[in-house]
């Protein structure tokens, strides 16, 4: 559900971002204020940003549609890192998809990491997941709630996706036409998501429950593997994703651009301007592997390219994501410092 700039006009990109940066700040401040041993959530960052970047590149094929999707994973960050470090952390996922890899334009980028990111971490965990979760305490619950909270927040991201090109004065995609598409393929979607997202979260409880953020409902249960072997096996398998499997994903086209080839008879809108040029030029200047590729790559793409990409992204990631958790725990420990003094 990458949005493109050609979807916006800038009036609406401005607002969006504005709003992104707002709800990335407030997460800033709060894990800036929140108690608990900020250090221990800093390497569960860069790991799961990891994970979750690798676990976007695999699209799966959505029954008797012709259309694909991949997982937006704010639930499953969410549920390991709280709603705070989860919005970062997808936020980090995004803006290197967008700056190394052109994936989602860059005017978009706000739209994308508020559609994605926003909905899933501030309405559908707190509202949907948390409760049901932390209620039964076990692989039913978990997978109940996961279904439940991703369905709702790909949904409320959809319609988003859908409001914001009608703000935007989209013709070529009327509200009706465009909104039947999309909730109803985003439904199919977040239901494959959900049990996928279950699928790992149960994993995790059986392995090291104490990395569930709702571990508090949670059933005291002897961890099975350390915190660092733990992680160990998570960065183990993101490496595999996107370095492996990410070679068998689903060739057809994601569920907005399914949504928009059937609305408008096109994936890709025109739009002119300086804004939508500029920031062209600036994703042709930082993308060093778009469409997670070699830039000599053929029209076919290379298999080596894209494993490539999935291990550079997903390093990237893991980086990134970690520094923005050191940045903070930094904060944090010289205002405790100060405090003290």
């Amino acid at each position: 559900m990458h949005m493109a700039d050609a979807l916006l006009s800038p009036t609406v990109s401005a607002v969006m971002t504005a709003a992104s940066v707002g709800a990335m700040a407030y997460s800033a401040a709060r894990l800036r204020r929140e108690d608990g041993p900020a250090d221990r959530y800093i390497p569960v960052m860069g790991v799961m940003g990891a994970f979750v970047f690798a676990s976007q590149m695999i699209n799966f094929t959505i029954p008797a549609t012709g259309s694909s999707g991949h997982i937006g994973g704010g639930i499953l960050l969410a549920a390991m890192l709280g709603p705070h470090a989860a919005l970062l952390t997808l936020a980090v996922v995004l803006i290197i998809q967008c700056l190394f890899f052109a994936d989602g334009g860059l005017m978009a980028l706000g739209c994308n990491i508020f559609n994605m990111g926003v909905f899933a971490c501030f309405v559908a965990y707190p509202l949907i997941f948390k409760p049901i979760a932390r209620r039964g305490g076990n692989a039913g619950s978990i997978a109940t709630a996961s279904v439940l909270s991703v369905v709702v927040g790909l949904e409320l991201g959809a319609s988003g996706v859908v409001l914001e090109t009608l703000a935007s004065g989209v013709t070529e995609l009327p509200f009706a036409a465009f909104v039947t598409l999309m909730l109803p393929v985003h439904l199919a979607i977040g239901v494959i998501e959900g049990l996928i997202t279950s699928a790992v979260l149960c994993f995790v409880l059986q392995m090291r429950p104490d990395l569930l953020e709702f571990s508090g409902g949670v059933p005291s249960v002897r961890p099975a593997l350390s915190f660092a072997k733990a992680l160990t096996v998570l960065l183990a398998l993101a490496a595999l994703i996107g370095g492996g499997l990410s070679l068998y994903a689903s060739a057809y086209p994601d569920g907005l651009e399914w949504s928009m080839e059937r609305t408008a008879g096109t994936t890709e809108l025109e739009r002119q301007g300086w804004a939508y040029e500029t920031a062209e030029r600036v994703q042709e200047a930082t993308a060093f592997m778009p469409d997670y590729d070699f830039k000599s790559a053929g029209p076919d793409g290379s298999g080596f390219g894209t494993s490539a990409a999935g291990v550079t992204g997903g390093a990237i990631t893991l980086i990134a994501a970690g520094a923005i958790g050191w940045t903070i725990s930094a904060f944090k420990k010289h205002g405790r410092k100060n405090a003290a003094v």
